[in-house]
């Protein structure tokens, strides 16, 4: 532990903003998890709905600063392809 008050106070501070981004984080993953399961189920009407969500909780995920707004686009992006090469299978 660090002896310097202006140390012991970012500690703090960084330890909170690593809590809340392991929650968004969390959230992100559970939600390409259900896009995924939703894939695998092959319902179209899921997978647009699971994709709606995922996007907006990467989305929104970026904007907290939890992941990279480029990791974000990333993943969207194959989401919609994953997405479309299933409409298109079926």
């Amino acid at each position: 532990m660090p002896n310097i008050k202006s140390a012991i106070k970012r500690v703090k501070v960084t330890e909170k903003k690593r809590a809340n981004n392991r929650v968004v984080k969390s959230g992100v993953k559970v939600s390409l998890k259900n896009f995924e399961n939703a894939v695998i189920a092959k319902d179209e009407e899921a997978i647009a709905e699971t994709y709606k969500k995922a996007a907006s909780t990467l989305d929104k995920a970026a904007l907290k600063g939890a992941i990279h707004k480029n990791a974000a686009n990333r993943k969207k992006s194959r989401m919609a392809l994953r997405a479309n090469k299933e409409k298109a299978a079926n």
